[in-house]
C-alpha cells in the first residue's frame, strides 16, 4: 500500500527530513519511506521509488509518502508524524521561540534578525535558494554560514563581496562544519575551549585537525569555514582572507590553522602574504603527497611549545592469511579520502582519478553524486554498509580502508551499524584486513572511546590520526605484517 500526500507551506531543512525519512524506512514492514521538500530533483527521487509523484508540488511544499504492508502503513504515518512535530518543536515546544499570544514568528531572516540580536546565521535552503536569503541576513548585519551546496559560483563571490562591504563573513557555501565561540554549527564535534582558531576550506579537514588537537590537550576558540571553492582562483579566498583577520583580531587566538585541500597556486601566495602580516602565526594545513592533516597538527603544537602526544589507536589482530589483494577505500569525508589516496599513493605506481594503477581504489560516498536524494553517509550509512559486503565478496579486495566521522548532526551511534557489518566482512575472509580512521573526541555524543573499542572488537584496527591509518593500511600487504603507521 502507497501513501502521498502534499504538505503545503510546511518546511523543514533537508538534514531534519532525511532523518525521519531513515527512522520510518526502518519500521517494520515498511518497504520505502520518504519526507522531502517538493523540488524537481526530490520528485523525480520519488518517482524512482515507485510513487506517484504529485505534479502540483512545488518547492516550499512537504512532500510525505510511505509504502507499508497492511496495518504497518497506519503506524508509519503515525511515526512519521510524530518525527515530523518533534523535529519542529523547540525547548518550550514551539519552534519560532515566540511567546503564544505575543509576537507572529518573523517572515524574512532579516525580520527574525533583528527581532532576536542574533549575530550569525545559517542558511540550510536548496542552493539556487541560497542567495536571497543569505543577501538578507547580510543587510541585516549578520555573518552568514550556507551549509547548502550546488550555489552558482557567481552568486558565491558576489555573497562575499557584499559581506566585504558591511565588515561580514560568508562561510560557505558548501560549510559543513564550524565551531563559533565554542558553539558547533553543521557537523561540529565537542573539543575543549582553546587558543586555536582555525580557517578551513575543508570541513571533515578541520574535524580531524580540531579532534587531534582535543586529543593532545589543545582546544579550539573558533573554526570558520569558508567553502571548498574559497582557495580556488575565481573566488581568491575572500572569505579565507576576511577569517584570517577575524581571528587575528580575536585577543583569545594565539595560533591560527588554516586547513585546505591543495589551493590555487596564485591563490596559495595570496593568502601566505596575507598571514605573513598577521601578529598572530599562521600553520598551513594542505594534505598531499608532501604533507598531511597530522604532521600539520604536530606543527601547531610545537609552535605553541605543547608536546606532541602518540595518537590514539586501538589495533586488532592481523589477518590470519596474508593480505594480497587491493586498497579499498570507503569514506565519508573528502579531504580524509584525498589525504588517503595521496599518502597510498606514494608506494604505488601512479593513479587516475580514484583508482591506482594496481587496482586500489578511494571513493568519496559524501561526494555530490552520491548525496542527490538520499542522506549523507555521516547520517545514513546505507552505501557504505552495501559497499563493505560487496568488496568482501571481491577476492581483489585485500585490505578495507573506512573514515567515521563522529560529532554533533552525525550517526548517532555508527558501530552500531559498521561492526556487525565489518565483522560479517572479516568472517567470510580471513585473507581481508579492516581499517578505521576514527574522527571524533571523548566528549562527543556518541563518545570516541566506546565507538573504537565496538570496531576494534569486531575486528578493524581503529586509529585517530587518519594519515596513520591511512599508512597502516598500505602497508598491510603481503610481507609488510602489521602495517607500516610511521
Amino acid at each position: 500500500m502507497k501513501w502521498v500526500e502534499v504538505r503545503r507551506g510546511a518546511y523543514h531543512d533537508s538534514v531534519t527530513l532525511m532523518r525521519v525519512s531513515q527512522r520510518v524506512g526502518e519500521l517494520a514492514g515498511v518497504d520505502g519511506a520518504m519526507a522531502a521538500m517538493g523540488t524537481q530533483l526530490n520528485l523525480e527521487m520519488l518517482a524512482r521509488m515507485g510513487f506517484e509523484a504529485p505534479g502540483d508540488a512545488g518547492p516550499a511544499d512537504l512532500v510525505v509518502a510511505v509504502s507499508a504492508d497492511g496495518e504497518a502503513l497506519d503506524a508509519a504515518r503515525r511515526a512519521l508524524d510524530d518525527l515530523l512535530a518533534s523535529a519542529g518543536a523547540g525547548p518550550a515546544g514551539n519552534r519560532s521561540g515566540v511567546v503564544p499570544g505575543t509576537l507572529p514568528p518573523a517572515r524574512t531572516t532579516g525580520a527574525a534578525a533583528r527581532r532576536a540580536g542574533a549575530g550569525i546565521a545559517l542558511v540550510s535552503v536548496p542552493g539556487p535558494y541560497v542567495f536571497p536569503e543569505a543577501m538578507d541576513a547580510l543587510a541585516a548585519g549578520l555573518n552568514v554560514m550556507v551549509f547548502s551546496d550546488n550555489v552558482p559560483l557567481e552568486q558565491e563571490i558576489a555573497l562575499k563581496d557584499a559581506a566585504a562591504r558591511h565588515g561580514l563573513i560568508v562561510m560557505g557555501p558548501d560549510c559543513g562544519t564550524a565551531l563559533v565561540g565554542g558553539a558547533g554549527l553543521g557537523f561540529a564535534n565537542a573539543v575543549r575551549p582553546g587558543p586555536v582558531g582555525l580557517v578551513a576550506a575543508s570541513g571533515t579537514g578541520a574535524q580531524q585537525v580540531m579532534c587531534l588537537l582535543d586529543a593532545a590537550g589543545v582546544g579550539v576558540g573558533h573554526a570558520l569555514g569558508v567553502g571548498g571553492r574559497d582557495l580556488s582562483l575565481e573566488v581568491s579566498g575572500r572569505s579565507s582572507l576576511a577569517a584570517l583577520a577575524a581571528l587575528d583580531a580575536d585577543p583569545g587566538t594565539e595560533l591560527i590553522v588554516l586547513v585546505s585541500k591543495p589551493p590555487a597556486p596564485q591563490v596559495a601566495d595570496l593568502v601566505a602574504e596575507a598571514a605573513r602580516r598577521l601578529g598572530t602565526p599562521v600553520v598551513f594545513a594542505f594534505p598531499g603527497p608532501e604533507d598531511d592533516l597530522t604532521r600539520a597538527t604536530e606543527r601547531a603544537l610545537r609552535r605553541l611549545g605543547r608536546p606532541v602526544p602518540e595518537w590514539p589507536r586501538w589495533l586488532a589482530p592481523p589477518p590470519p592469511r596474508p593480505v594480497t589483494g587491493a586498497l579499498r577505500g570507503l569514506f565519508s569525508g573528502g579531504t580524509l579520502r584525498d589525504e588517503a589516496e595521496a599518502i597510498a599513493s606514494t608506494a604505488r605506481s601512479g593513479r587516475t582519478g580514484g583508482r591506482t594503477a594496481r587496482g586500489h581504489e578511494l571513493i568519496d560516498y559524501g561526494d555530490d553524486a552520491y548525496t542527490r536524494g538520499r542522506a549523507h553517509p555521516m547520517i545514513d550509512p546505507t552505501l557504505r554498509l552495501e559497499a563493505i559486503a560487496k568488496q568482501a565478496a571481491d577476492p581483489a579486495c585485500g585490505v578495507l580502508l573506512l573514515d567515521v566521522v563522529l560529532g554533533y548532526g552525525a550517526d548517532p551511534d555508527p558501530a552500531a551499524s559498521l561492526a556487525p557489518a565489518i565483522a560479517a566482512a572479516l568472517e567470510r575472509r580471513d585473507d581481508l584486513a579492516v581499517v578505521v580512521s576514527l574522527c571524533g573526541t571523548p566528549a562527543d555524543p556518541q563518545g570516541r572511546d566506546g565507538q573504537a573499542e565496538a570496531l576494534r572488537a569486531a575486528g578493524a584496527s581503529v586509529f585517530a590520526s587518519n594519515a596513520e591509518a591511512a599508512r597502516y593500511a598500505a602497508g598491510l600487504r603481503a610481507g609488510e605484517g602489521r602495517g607500516a603507521d610511521g
